[in-house]
């Protein structure tokens, strides 16, 4: 059984996916964007604010599920440049505690919108 979660504090998602699917007890968070939902616009500023912008946009998601940032397993972050990785980690620091969730990170060749960071989360 699966159940689709959506959070009006994260943004409506741009294409045919959900937020979030939560199926068998973990919670797939799709990959979020710098989008502040007020605005509809990107975060200002550089990879900080955006890294920021895309981590409060999967809290809200975590919120709307019943989960925290306390249950998250596992992230993937997609950077447009491997130069931004020390900024996007040091913003990263500040939303998990120890122990952390296992993480990976990857520089592609472009991501949506122009954006210049990309997180997808995995809680249980």
């Amino acid at each position: 059984m699966k159940r689709i979660i959506t959070s009006p504090d994260a943004p409506k998602a741009v294409g045919p996916y959900s937020q979030a699917v939560e199926a068998n007890g973990t919670l797939y968070i799709s990959g979020q964007l710098p989008i502040d939902p007020a605005t509809g616009k990107f975060a200002e500023g550089g990879v900080a604010e955006q890294t920021a912008q895309c981590l409060k946009n999967i809290g809200a998601i975590l919120a709307a599920a019943g989960y925290d940032y306390t249950r998250v397993i596992k992230s993937t972050v997609l950077l447009a440049d491997m130069n931004d990785f020390a900024a996007m980690n040091e913003v990263y620091a500040r939303f998990y505690a120890e122990p952390c969730p296992a993480r990976a990170a990857y520089q592609v060749a472009k991501l949506p919108m122009g954006a210049l960071v990309e997180i997808e989360t995995v809680a249980g």
